[in-house]
């Protein structure tokens, strides 16, 4: 028997249930990185086109700076959406460990009170 057949199914579940909010914390998070680094990027992006055109003089900090929000901001994008994607395939995962914990236990309908009532009398 392995460690996870000996546990509380109802321990089991909560443990499932901490790490999907931690997942669902992470996926926000990279969510946000995402945002900002598309940002960075366009931000970037169009300060480097301003230069090119002569609407911002010239200037090679500016230039440089420029160049490396582009490059961090598609490094940035790049990293958080590939774990972004991996938190997702364990969220889906934990999510169906989950509900096949719960399918497995033996859990009773509740009616409404008129029917536990008539139940009774």
């Amino acid at each position: 028997m392995d460690e996870a057949e000996e546990r509380d199914p109802h321990d089991e579940i909560v443990r499932l249930e901490t790490r999907i909010e931690q997942l669902e914390a992470r996926i926000e998070s990279c969510r946000k990185f995402i945002v900002i680094a598309r940002v960075a990027a366009g931000l970037g992006l169009a300060l480097l086109v301003a230069l090119m055109l002569g609407a911002v003089r010239f200037d090679p900090l500016a230039m440089t700076a420029s160049i490396a929000a582009v490059l961090c901001g598609i490094v940035l994008g790049g990293s958080n959406s590939s774990t972004e994607k991996e938190a997702r395939v364990q969220l889906e995962a934990a999510e169906a460990q989950r509900a096949a914990l719960i399918g497995a236990m033996r859990l009773r309908v509740v009616g409404d009170r008129e029917d536990a009532a008539q139940t009774f009398h």
